[in-house]
C-alpha cells in the first residue's frame, strides 16, 4: 500500500517510449489525457480506466488486450475482469486510431494498485522446539517468520510472556528469558502472532502459530538413594537420604537379601529424564556381607560372630558416567536372638470417647467409666513383662494417636460413629512387632458421663461420702485414744494395790500363810475410777482383770505373793504390848473390808466382802493387761540385776519392810512391779 508501483516490465517502458515518440512525430487524430493510468485491484467488472479523445470519423480499436482484461465502451477504456495485484502489477493496452488512410497506434499503460487484502501466513501452524534445561538466559532457541503476500511489514507477539521465553525486539526470534528446570517444567506451549499492521484497525490481518517447547533434562545430578528428601540450594537441587538399617542374629547366617529399613538399597539417576542405570559396590570389603552390583541387594557371606553394630558404606555410580556417584551408609545391628516377641494383652480393644471431648483427649475403656483406655504389649523375655524398647504406633491414624505409655488420644475433631484402628507395638532393639485392632466409638455430645456412668455429680457425692467416713474415723480414733489413757489410769490403781500388799509386812503381826488378796469384787460397783468391781456371784471361780480379761487368760502371768514366803521380812513384834497389837490389827482390818475410804490421799484396796486375815488365803495381784508377753527383755534383765544387788544389801542389813518399785514403761504395758526382797519381782508378768 505504501508502494503503488514497485516495478515496471520492459514492455511497459517501451510502451511509454512509443507513446512519447508518436505524440511528437504524428498529427494527433486521437489522444488520451496522460500516458499511465491506475486501477485498484479487486475492482468491479466494467470499472472505468480512461477516455480516448478522437476526431470525427476516427475508428478506435484494441489491437493488443492482455488476457482480454480490457474493453471499449464508446471512447472509454474499461476493465472487464477483476484485477489482482499479487498476480499482475501492470498491463499495456494497444489501441489504434484509423481515419481513412491515416492510422495512429495509441498504447495505454494500466497499473494495478495494491491493497491490503491478504493476511500474513506462517509456513506451518505447529512448531516443536527442544531446549536444554539450565540454558543461559538470552539463548536463541528458534525463529519463525511469517510471509505477507501484500508485502507489508509484520509485527510479532509471543504469548504467554511468563513462560520463560521472549522475542528479540520486533522479530520472530525466540530467546530464553529465565533458567529452565526439567523437574519443574518439562514442556511449554507458546503462541506466536504476526500482524500486518501496527494496530488492529481494519483492514488488518493476523497470522498465528503454535510452538511446543520441550525442556530436555541434562546430566547434571548424581544418583539419589531412595527414599530421600529433595531440597533446593540456590539453583541446585539435592536429595538427602538418612541411610539404611538392618538386623541379624548373632552366629546366624541369613538366607537371601537382608530386610532393611526404610527399604532395600536403591538409587535412581538424579536426572530423571535421563534415568541412566546405576551400579552398586562396597567402598571397603568386610568379609561378612556382599552387595549385588545391579540390584543393590545385600546378602551374608557368613554369620557374624561379634554382637554390635556394623556400618557399611555403599557406592552408587552411573554406568555411563562414573563422575556422577553418591554414597550412603547401611548399619547392620548384630543382636542376640529374642525368644519371645512383644504381644498385646488383647488382640482386639474397644474404646469410647465423646465427640466434644476435644483434641488430645484420652479414649475411655468403657461408657460407664472415666478410666482411660491403655493398651500394652508384654514381652516374656523380661521378668515383669515390660520391655523398655517397645514403642507404639497407630497405622493410618485416622484421627487418633498413641502415647509411649499406650494411651489413645484424639488427634482431630470427629463426627459420631465408629473408627477402626490398627495398633502396632515394635521392639526397636530387634524390630520385632505385633499388631492389634482398636474400635473407637465416638459418642454424641453429652452421652458419656450421663446416667449409667459416673458424672461430675457422682464424683461430688463420692467425695462427700468419703469426707463423712473420714470424720467418723477420726472420732473412732479419738475414742481409742481415750480408752488407752483410761487403761493407764486403771493400771496405776492396780499398782497402788501392789504397794498396799507390800505394806502388809509393816503391821505388828506376821503375814498369814496362804492368804491371797484380790480386788475383783469391785468390778461392777459403778466406780469408774476403781480397778475392778465384779461381784463374787459373777466370778464363778475366775478372777477378772480390769478390762474384762479373766484370770485364766493370764494364768501364767499372775504372781502369787504368799505371806509365808517372806517370814524374814517382818520384824519381831513379840515384845510389843497387847494394845499395840490390837491397834495394828485394827488398822489392817478396815482396809480389808467393803468400806470405801474417800479421804484425800488415802490409798487402799477394797473388797466386796470381808476377808479373814487368819484364813491364810493368798492375795493375787493381776496385771491390767496380759496381752503382751515376752517384751522388753532388756528391761527384765536390768531389773533382775538390780534385784540381786538389793538382795545383797538386804542380807547385810537388819530386817526391814519390803518396798515396791514401778517403772513408767512397765506400768504402761501392764507389767513391771517388783519387791525389794529375796528375788521377789513381777517384771516377768
Amino acid at each position: 500500500m505504501e508502494q503503488k508501483y514497485p516495478h515496471f516490465t520492459l514492455r511497459t517502458v517501451l510502451s511509454f517510449l512509443l507513446v512519447f515518440l508518436l505524440h511528437r512525430s504524428t498529427q494527433q487524430i486521437c489522444s488520451v489525457p496522460g500516458n499511465i493510468f491506475t486501477i485498484t485491484e479487486n475492482n468491479d467488472v466494467g470499472a472505468f480506466v480512461t477516455t480516448i479523445t478522437t476526431e470525427v470519423g476516427v475508428i478506435l480499436t484494441i489491437t493488443s488486450n492482455p488476457a482480454d482484461s480490457f474493453g471499449l465502451s464508446g471512447n472509454n477504456l474499461i476493465v472487464v475482469k477483476v484485477m489482482d495485484y499479487e498476480t499482475t502489477t501492470s498491463f499495456t493496452v494497444d489501441l489504434q486510431c484509423r481515419k481513412g488512410d491515416q492510422v495512429l497506434p495509441l498504447p495505454i499503460v494500466v497499473l494495478i494498485e495494491n491493497v491490503n487484502d491478504n493476511p500474513p501466513v506462517f509456513t506451518e501452524s505447529q512448531y516443536t522446539l527442544n531446549v536444554n534445561e539450565l540454558s543461559p538466559v538470552g539463548t536463541s532457541v528458534g525463529a519463525f517468520v511469517a510471509v505477507d503476500a501484500d508485502d507489508h511489514q509484520l509485527y510479532y507477539r509471543l504469548m504467554p510472556d511468563t513462560a520463560g521465553f521472549r522475542l528479540q525486539d520486533n522479530s520472530p526470534n525466540i530467546l530464553v528469558q529465565q533458567v529452565l528446570d526439567y523437574d519443574t517444567v518439562k514442556m511449554v506451549t507458546l503462541t506466536l502472532f504476526a500482524q500486518d499492521t501496527p494496530t488492529p484497525t481494519p483492514p488488518s490481518f493476523t497470522a498465528t502459530a503454535t510452538i511446543h517447547v520441550n525442556i530436555l533434562d541434562i546430566d547434571n545430578r548424581p544418583p539419589w538413594f531412595q527414599p530421600c528428601t529433595e531440597t533446593t540450594v540456590g539453583l541446585s537441587k539435592i536429595c538427602l537420604s538418612s541411610g539404611y538399617t538392618g538386623k541379624v542374629n548373632l552366629t546366624e547366617q541369613e538366607v537371601g537379601a537382608l530386610p532393611l529399613q526404610p527399604g532395600p538399597v536403591r538409587a535412581i539417576d538424579g536426572d530423571k529424564g535421563l534415568n541412566v542405570p546405576i551400579m552398586y559396590s562396597f567402598l571397603t570389603e568386610n568379609g561378612i556381607f556382599d552387595i549385588n552390583q545391579n540390584t543393590g541387594e545385600i546378602t551374608m557371606l557368613k554369620a557374624a560372630d561379634v554382637a554390635g553394630p556394623l556400618t557399611l558404606t555403599v557406592l552408587a555410580l552411573q554406568t555411563s558416567n562414573s563422575d556422577q556417584f553418591a554414597t550412603t551408609t547401611v548399619t547392620i545391628v548384630v543382636v542376640t536372638k529374642s525368644v519371645n516377641p512383644p504381644r498385646f494383652e488383647k488382640t482386639e480393644y474397644e474404646g469410647f470417647i465423646s465427640a466434644d471431648a476435644g483434641i488430645d483427649s484420652m479414649v475411655l475403656e468403657s461408657k460407664a467409666s472415666n478410666r482411660p483406655l491403655r493398651v500394652q504389649a508384654k514381652d516374656k523375655d523380661f521378668a515383669d513383662g515390660f520391655n523398655p524398647d517397645v514403642r507404639y504406633e497407630v497405622q493410618e491414624s485416622r484421627g487418633f494417636s498413641i502415647t509411649p505409655q499406650g494411651f489413645i488420644l484424639m488427634a482431630q475433631n470427629l463426627e459420631p460413629g465408629h473408627v477402626s484402628l490398627h495398633l502396632r507395638a515394635i521392639d526397636s532393639f530387634n524390630a520385632e512387632s505385633t499388631t492389634a485392632t482398636l474400635t473407637v466409638e465416638i459418642m454424641p455430645e453429652g452421652i458419656l458421663g450421663a446416667p449409667g456412668g459416673y458424672g461430675p455429680g457422682d464424683m461430688a457425692a463420692l467425695g462427700a461420702s468419703m469426707a463423712v467416713l473420714l470424720v467418723i474415723s477420726m472420732v473412732f480414733i479419738g475414742l481409742l485414744v481415750f480408752r488407752i489413757q483410761k487403761g493407764k489410769t486403771d493400771w496405776r490403781k492396780l499398782s497402788e494395790a501392789s504397794i498396799f500388799r507390800s505394806s502388809l509386812g509393816k503391821g505388828p503381826g506376821e503375814l498369814k500363810d496362804g492368804v491371797q488378796y484380790t480386788n475383783e469384787g469391785f468390778q461392777n460397783d459403778g466406780d469408774t475410777s476403781s480397778v475392778g468391781s465384779k461381784g463374787p456371784e459373777e466370778m464363778d471361780g475366775k478372777w477378772a482383770i480390769g478390762n474384762g480379761v479373766t484370770s485364766r487368760a493370764v494364768e501364767e502371768t499372775v504372781i502369787k505373793v504368799s505371806a509365808p514366803m517372806y517370814p524374814n521380812l517382818l520384824p519381831d513384834t513379840s515384845s510389843l504390848a497387847g494394845s499395840d497389837k490390837a491397834d495394828s490389827e485394827k488398822e489392817v482390818k478396815p482396809i480389808l473390808t467393803k468400806e470405801r475410804r474417800m479421804e484425800e490421799g488415802y490409798k487402799s484396796v477394797w473388797f466386796k466382802e470381808d476377808i479373814d486375815p487368819n484364813a491364810k488365803e493368798e492375795v493375787v495381784i493381776i496385771p491390767d493387761n496380759g496381752e503382751r508377753e515376752g517384751d522388753d527383755d532388756d528391761d527384765d534383765d536390768e531389773e533382775e540385776e538390780v534385784s540381786r544387788e538389793e538382795e545383797e544389801e538386804y542380807d547385810n542389813s537388819s530386817p526391814q519392810t519390803p518396798k515396791v518399785f514401778f517403772s513408767d514403761a512397765d506400768l504402761d504395758d501392764g507389767r513391771g512391779a517388783r519387791f525389794e526382797d529375796e528375788k521377789i519381782q513381777t517384771s516377768d508378768l
